[in-house]
């Protein structure tokens, strides 16, 4: 079971309770919330949906969920301010009406697990709605879990 903590920038790998990992993460900057186009981190129970980009190179840029064939190039200049790197923990709402269906529904959201470009803002609410990682961070975690695996968010 993965939980994350909105309140401090947290994202802990449980097994039987025993906490098998720690990592800094960033939420979104505009808090907390389920509803579509708001660019907030939704909370509640969810599952992993699907785990993507298993065996590509740390630093592949995704879009639309497919490698672009392409590296993020730390010296080269950014031409978004949310590059999805590395690998996608899928996330899929499990609670109807709060967080899944609807006009709150997170799959549909395509709400993330991901590693960022944006590294040194790990550890600050600054996503747009997605839970970022540290490349290296998001590719251990993606090793260590499974689809179906729950992921629990809290304030």
């Amino acid at each position: 079971m993965i939980e994350v903590s909105i309140k401090t920038q947290t994202l802990t790998l449980l097994r039987d309770k025993e906490i098998i990992s720690r990592y800094p993460i960033s939420s979104a900057k505009k808090g907390v919330g389920q509803v579509k186009n708001s660019n907030c981190t939704p909370l509640g129970s969810h599952i992993i949906r699907a785990k993507i980009g298993a065996g590509y190179p740390m630093h592949a840029i995704f879009q639309a969920r497919r490698w672009k064939g392409e590296l993020w190039d730390p010296d080269a200049k950014i031409d978004s301010e949310d590059l999805i790197l590395s690998r996608i923990l899928w996330l899929s709402g499990t609670e109807i009406g709060f967080n899944r269906l609807k006009n709150v529904d997170t799959m549909q959201r395509f709400i993330y697990i991901h590693g960022t470009h944006d590294e040194e803002n790990i550890g600050h609410p600054v996503s747009h709605g997605c839970i970022r990682m540290k490349n290296k961070d998001v590719i251990s975690l993606f090793d260590l879990v499974n689809v179906g695996e729950k992921v629990i968010i809290n304030e």
